[in-house]
């Protein structure tokens, strides 16, 4: 069964729901653990372009701000949900979601 990474930036008030929106799609599931993520605090940057609809910032202006890097893992099969429930439960016009497939040398499963 393929794993994936799957990383987010978020707004730290909004980490607890993308955290509950990952478990209800399935992921975060490690062995007999589950909801687990990584956290830590990062520096995004971001210019809204002509037609965007800025959760911070303006139009045609570089902005900076702290985030939420979260991480955690899924099975391949549940990308897909797992993609949607983060885009419901994410504040951002266009989330920055990424899935990266993991290499688990050894582990029969």
């Amino acid at each position: 069964m393929a794993r994936l990474k799957i990383g987010i930036s978020v707004p730290e008030r909004h980490v607890e729901k993308v955290i509950d929106a990952l478990q209800a799609a399935g992921a975060g599931r490690v062995g007999d653990y589950a909801r687990c993520a990584s956290l830590w605090r990062v520096t995004g940057t971001w210019k809204p372009l002509p037609g965007s609809r800025p959760y911070d910032g303006e139009v045609g202006e570089v902005q900076q701000g702290e985030e939420s890097r979260v991480e955690s893992v899924c099975d391949a099969e549940q990308a897909e949900a797992v993609l949607r429930a983060v885009r419901a439960a994410h504040p951002y016009e266009e989330p920055v979601i990424h899935f990266l497939p993991l290499c688990e040398p050894g582990l029969e499963r």
